[in-house]
């Protein structure tokens, strides 16, 4: 027997036999676990998933526990506004972002924060323009945003996701939460 710490917040979802989708939130965890209240649901996790009778099924009977994969989160050094938003990670370091998934930003600075947005591209040629560490690209106009980043003040680019589900038939609720199983 497992036992299962939860980590951040509970989300639940009405499901009916199209699929419906929780916003947004920061991975933290390699685990949710997912309980079907009346009827089995049909789960995908990914950017913006949309659930099918092809994906991963969860009966009413019992809870299941779904890996998400590994937590993915850096540093963050430097941020260039523009109608693409450049991310800077320290000299030394790569990114554990690849090209499609999504980021959330949260700075120190409330002006330079974003949700969920897509990773466009990432360089990890040195010394670019004068600089030595992986620098991505993210589908974030932030060409608003004033003021100038402050390496100083931490900021963090971590993974985010959604969770999808579609009811086997009928409607029902979904409870999910991301959690430690040890």
């Amino acid at each position: 027997m497992s036992a299962l710490k939860s980590v951040g917040i509970n989300t639940t979802l009405t499901s009916g036999t199209s699929s419906v989708s929780s916003s947004a939130f920061n991975q933290q965890s390699d685990t949710i676990r997912v309980i079907a209240e009346t009827v089995g649901v049909y789960v995908a996790i990914g950017t913006n998933p949309t659930a099918t009778n092809e994906n991963f099924y969860v009966s009413s009977t019992d809870a299941a526990e779904i890996s998400i994969g590994p937590t993915r989160s850096q540093r963050v050094v430097g941020v260039t506004t523009g109608t693409t938003t450049t991310i800077d990670f320290p000299e030394g370091t790569g990114s554990p972002f690849a090209v499609g998934e999504a980021v959330t930003l949260t700075a120190g600075q409330t002006g330079f924060n974003f949700a969920h947005k897509i990773v466009s591209s990432v360089n990890n040629t040195s010394n670019v323009g004068g600089y030595h560490g992986t620098r991505i690209v993210v589908d974030y106009d932030s060409s608003s945003v004033t003021g100038t980043f402050d390496p100083n003040n931490y900021a963090e680019l971590r993974k985010s996701i959604k969770v999808a589900v579609k009811s086997e038939a009928g409607s029902g609720k979904a409870y999910i939460q991301q959690v430690q199983v040890s």
